[in-house]
């Protein structure tokens, strides 16, 4: 038995190839950096769901059709602005996403046309939920979405009520086009075992935030960024710090990864998107973060992984820390679309087996009265 089921296969899928020993990640078999440098997010999104590349009168569709689908319910838009401001935006997306269910036309079908209408819509409406929440929760007016401007350029407009410069643009593209797919990673799995049942795409991508919604999954880079932040304040030098991290035995995030043995393909163009940035505002953040990877490769042969470089991306974009994980859903969502597509264009219920280790059968039923108490505590004490 693989615990975690790690390196087991679980199901056939065309869209994503990982060779974690190779470090190489590809969508539809087109190397992540042949995509980083020369694509954008639009391309490799009509890629994931298309299993090819567009053509330019392609592209130029399904961009316009991207840009169109820019448009949140009234009632979507009361929501967000009745929740407490204090809310964690994941929980605010993940619940905001199970209420668009109940306004699209297309909610109760699960064919292919149906479905691709739907992963217009909610690849447009996350971004836009994202922007239009830390907006409100900010006190400050929800700026109308730019049909001209490309889906990272239009996410910053939403976000800051300023166009951004090319610099921002691109960096924020890399990044959508470097986390929009990971093969069968936790979110994605949680969307198709949710799809296998027949279940809408809605409650599949609801899943799939609520999994990524936690720390061993979407919010690594939360904890890098904080780690920085700890840093910068007590004014430490950041080899220092981290030296004393491992010596008590803490876990240093953004390093290591279930799949790579060698260093994660993603974090090797984040790496140079956080020095680009740094150049044109504060180069604070990357000159830290290059310190401690080096030290922890050469000190624990850990590599750095797509989460540690895209925390100090993000924040030298002017990024809140509780808007990372956020961010990650905003790209990731092209990949979960086309996961959802593909499992219900031939679909089996997806129901695994598990390995029993309860007490042998058969174990014999004890009387009530012959009990005695197994607990540790009755009744147990309330969670501090």
């Amino acid at each position: 038995m693989a615990k975690g089921l790690q390196d087991v296969i679980a199901n056939e899928s065309s869209i994503c190839f990982i060779d974690g020993a190779k470090g190489i990640l590809s969508y539809r078999g087109i190397d992540i950096h042949e995509l980083a440098q020369k694509s954008n997010f639009e391309e490799i999104t009509f890629l994931l769901w298309n299993a090819a590349l567009p053509t330019t009168a392609e592209l130029k569709d399904f961009s316009h059709q991207l840009a169109a689908a820019r448009q949140i319910p009234d009632d979507v838009i009361e929501f967000l602005r009745s929740v407490p401001k204090t809310a964690a935006p994941m929980e605010v997306l993940r619940t905001a996403v199970s209420l668009l269910s109940i306004y699209d036309p297309d909610e109760k079908s699960v064919f292919h046309t149906a479905n691709v209408r739907k992963s217009f819509r909610l690849t447009a409406q996350i971004a836009m939920i994202v922007a239009m929440f830390d907006r409100i929760r900010k006190g400050k007016e929800l700026i109308l979405p730019d049909t001209s401007l490309s889906h990272a350029a239009n996410f910053l407009w939403m976000l800051n009520g300023e166009k951004p410069s090319e610099t921002a643009t691109k960096a924020l593209d890399v990044a959508l086009i470097l986390h929009a797919d990971h093969e069968l990673n936790a979110s994605t799995f949680a969307a198709r075992v949710i799809a296998a049942t027949l279940s809408d795409m809605h409650s599949a991508i609801t899943g799939a935030i609520g999994a990524l919604k936690g720390p061993l999954h979407g919010g690594a880079n939360e904890a890098v960024m904080h780690l920085l932040y700890d840093i910068d304040k007590a004014g430490e030098d950041p080899v220092e710090h981290v030296k004393h991290m491992l010596e008590n035995k803490e876990k240093i995030s953004g390093f290591g990864h279930r799949v790579y043995t060698t260093e994660d393909p993603r974090a090797t163009h984040l790496r140079r998107m956080s020095e680009d940035l740094g150049k044109d505002a504060n180069p604070k953040w990357y000159e830290m973060s290059r310190k401690i990877e080096l030290f922890v490769k050469e000190e624990k042969k850990l590599n750095a992984n797509v989460d540690f470089y895209s925390a100090s991306t993000y924040t030298t974009l002017g990024i809140d820390i509780d808007l990372f994980t956020p961010i990650f859903a905003v790209s990731r969502i092209a990949g979960w679309c086309a996961h959802v597509i593909e499992q219900h264009d031939d679909n089996r219920l997806i129901r695994p087996r598990a390995d029993y280790t309860g007490p042998a059968y058969p174990a014999p039923y004890v009387e009530i009265k012959s009990r005695q108490s197994q607990a540790k505590e009755w009744p147990p004490k309330p969670s501090a």
